[in-house]
Formats: C-alpha cells, sequence, structure tokens
C-alpha cells in the first residue's frame, strides 16, 4: 500500500541507550552488517520510496548519524533533538512544520525499532484512513502475569492483565494535533510522556490500538540484539531451511550509441541499450529474481517505466530495492548468478568488475556473485545484434518452523 503524499515520518534517534551496553548509542550499532538506524530508513522505503522522513539525532551524533546512513543522509531531514524523548518528537515536528508543506498525518517511530514490517504499516493505514482524527498506535496484548512489587521486592498484588497491552511504534496521528498537543505539553506541563499516544490521553482524545507485530522488537537491551542477530542471520534450532530460488529475465533493443552498461559497468561499445532507465539488462533480470523469492511481483510494479523519475535512472536502485525487501522479510541472499546473451560486447574482460559491483549493491561476499556470458550463435534478434538478453537466477534462505505446508 502506498502512502499518500502529505504523510511524513518523524524517526526518533535522540538518545543514548546506554541499556543496551556496547561502545555509543544503540541506533548506530551495527546488527547484521547494518547500523540499527540505516535498517530502520530502509523499512520505509521500502513500504515507500518517496516518503518524507525526518531523523531527530542528539546534537553530538551528526557524524555517526552521517557514517551510519550513508547515501541514504541525503533522503532524510536530519535535525538535532533535545533532552528528552518527547522534547526530541517536538523538534522533529516543528521541522515538518517549518518544511513549508506540512503533512496531513504523521508517523512517530523510535529508531530502535528495525524491524517494523510493510503489513504493520498497511494495518496502520488502513485504521487512519477509517478515522482521520483520531491516534493509531500498534499494540500486543499482555500475555505475562503481571505483579506489582513493593519495599524488598516484595509482591503487593497481581495486576488483572486483562486488556493491557505492550505498546509499539510507529504512532500515527494527525499532524496538526499532534504538534499542537506536544507544543502544549511543553508549556504547560513537567510531566515527561514516555509515547506520543500518552499526550492524545492526556488531551482525552481517542486512539485505536491495532494489532502489532512481534517481530517488530525494540532494542534495549543487550540480549535484544542477540535476539535481533539470530533473527537476522539464524535459522531457529529444528527448523526446516527455506530455500527459494527466483528467475529473472530481460532484454533491451541495442541502438546507435556507444557504450552499454552491464550489471553495473559501462563497457564501449559502438551501440547504446534503449530503455526507461539506464537499460542494464543484467541488474533488471537479477532485480525481478530477487523479487520472485518473495513473490513480490516484478521490477515494473515498483518501478514504472511511465514514472519520469526513473528516467535515466541508474539500475542498482533497482537492485538495492530489491536486495532489501528480501532482507526485510527475513530471507538472506546466498548467491546470484546471472548469464548475459549477446555477440558483443565481449564480456570476458569486465566479468570481475561485475560480479563485485553485484555483490556491493546486494552486500554479499563476491564470491556468491556469477557473472557469465553466451553468444546466441548468430541466431535470432541477439545474433543480428538487435539486442541483448540476460538470465539471473538468485538463492536466498528464510527461516521457517516446522512444516512449511500451508495445513
Amino acid at each position: 500500500m502506498q502512502l499518500k503524499p502529505d504523510f511524513a515520518v518523524a524517526i526518533v534517534a535522540a538518545g543514548r541507550g546506554e541499556r543496551a551496553g556496547g561502545d555509543g548509542p544503540k541506533q548506530y550499532r551495527s546488527l547484521a552488517g547494518i547500523p540499527v538506524i540505516a535498517r530502520t530508513v530502509q523499512a520505509f522505503r521500502d513500504w515507500q520510496p518517496d516518503c518524507r522522513i525526518v531523523v531527530v539525532r542528539h546534537n553530538d551524533d551528526e557524524a555517526l548519524l552521517a557514517n551510519a546512513l550513508g547515501d541514504q543522509l541525503a533522503t532524510v531531514t536530519a535535525v538535532p533533538g533535545g533532552p528528552s524523548r518527547q522534547a526530541s518528537v517536538l523538534c522533529g515536528l516543528r521541522a515538518l512544520a517549518e518544511s513549508g508543506r506540512p503533512p496531513a498525518h504523521v508517523l512517530v517511530h523510535d529508531a530502535a525499532r528495525p524491524f517494523v514490517s510493510p503489513g504493520l504499516l498497511d494495518r496502520m493505514m488502513a485504521a487512519i484512513t477509517d478515522d482521520p482524527e483520531a491516534g493509531v498506535i500498534p499494540g500486543l496484548p499482555v500475555t505475562e502475569t503481571l505483579k506489582k512489587v513493593g519495599n524488598g521486592r516484595l509482591i503487593d498484588q497481581t495486576v488483572p492483565r486483562n486488556n493491557l497491552y505492550r505498546a509499539q511504534t510507529p504512532q500515527a496521528f494527525p499532524f496538526a494535533r499532534i504538534l499542537e498537543l506536544h507544543e502544549r505539553a511543553a508549556s504547560e506541563t513537567e510531566f515527561e510522556f514516555t509515547d506520543d499516544a500518552s499526550l492524545y490521553e492526556w488531551a482525552m482524545m481517542p486512539v485505536h490500538v491495532i494489532e502489532g507485530d512481534t517481530r517488530n522488537l525494540k532494542l534495549t537491551y543487550p540480549d535484544d540484539f542477540a535476539e535481533a542477530e539470530r533473527m537476522l542471520t539464524s535459522e531457529p534450532r529444528d527448523a526446516i531451511p527455506d530455500i527459494r530460488v527466483g528467475h529473472g529475465y530481460d532484454t533491451h533493443q541495442l541502438i546507435a550509441g556507444d557504450s552499454v552498461i552491464l550489471c553495473g559497468v559501462e563497457i564501449p561499445h559502438d551501440r547504446s541499450l534503449s530503455g526507461h532507465s539506464d537499460a542494464d539488462v543484467g541488474l533488471h533480470a537479477l532485480t525481478d529474481a530477487l523479487l520472485a523469492t518473495i513473490g513480490a511481483g516484478d521490477i515494473g510494479s515498483h518501478f514504472p517505466p511511465s514514472d519520469p523519475q526513473w528516467k535515466g535512472a541508474s539500475s542498482d536502485i533497482f537492485l538495492d530495492h530489491a536486495a532489501a525487501l528480501v532482507r526485510n522479510a527475513g530471507g538472506r541472499i546466498t548467491h546470484c548468478d546471472v548469464t548475459i546473451v549477446c555477440e558483443a560486447p565481449r564480456i570476458g574482460p569486465h566479468r570481475d568488475a561485475m560480479r563485485k559491483a553485484v555483490a556491493d549493491t546486494i552486500g554479499i561476499d563476491v564470491g556468491r556473485v556469477s557473472v557469465k556470458a553466451t553468444t546466441n550463435e548468430k541466431i535470432g534478434f541477439v545474433g543480428r545484434q538487435e539486442g541483448i538478453v540476460a538470465l539471473a537466477t538468485a538463492t536466498a534462505v528464510f527461516p521457517t518452523q516446522g512444516d512449511i505446508s500451508d495445513e
């Protein structure tokens, strides 16, 4: 589901995260090789590539954020936060208000929740659409027995858990209303609200609780990071591995020109490939192969050729998007293979550069990437040098408990 143009996301990343241990703030720690904050930003980009994102950082973390986000930094607005979570959210809301195009609604999310899923975000969107003036938060029913403890760590009472929920983020609100409440709270009370729904409660305004997601883990303690690493990099014990192989195919016409781009490498040639983007048949085929492992359609459904923003775009954008979707679905990309069918140019001299370009984009070892080529023995449109064909396969492994059938 696509966000409406007047939605924005405020990611709160100004905390110190001392309970998580480790060196430095938890949002910049590496999680299976990728910083937590980068995973969080990418989760929203994978859901809605064009959504506006404000990242609220600590005053001292400008360099940390730049290093963690890399090229992603140019796609977000980064602003310094305040001395508390509540003050930092207000900083992010003010930045959106001053942007010249305040959104109709805002999703406020903790940077330490990198596993927010498209399904959860779709459910939030549906709830906001049903009741645009209310707040919406995801929550999970409390399942453990709750004890209220007094002096000496002695139990005072057992707290009934009926109708108790654990709140998650993102939390969605009409932008003007939540900004007004944050401004009021900053000037009228010294009470620190631990989430944004609490301000709606303070103002006696309605907040809907929708079904949360058990994978939407908040990284707070060292054990949380250990669990997150397990979720990303290993299968549960006794699980049946879910190994998926996707296949992709692409072809583009050859026209007059001076070079072709194949698997991310520009090769001098007396012709060029025609296409809406850079017409890289190798990366297009591999993008489709990756999307196939999660049943996510094809490249055209994610990057329509009718959309002018993709005219002339570098195809590594498409490949990176597909790889991120696979990772966010719990998959590990273990192997990629691309076969290029053409009479010319010669692929052999450029094969290693192509393998490296693919590996760098996907984030896997170059030894897990194969690029090879063959001619079409001068048969058909390929043999007449009217076009180039690429075929690709991608292998990804997903953890699956027990029987993989749907029964």
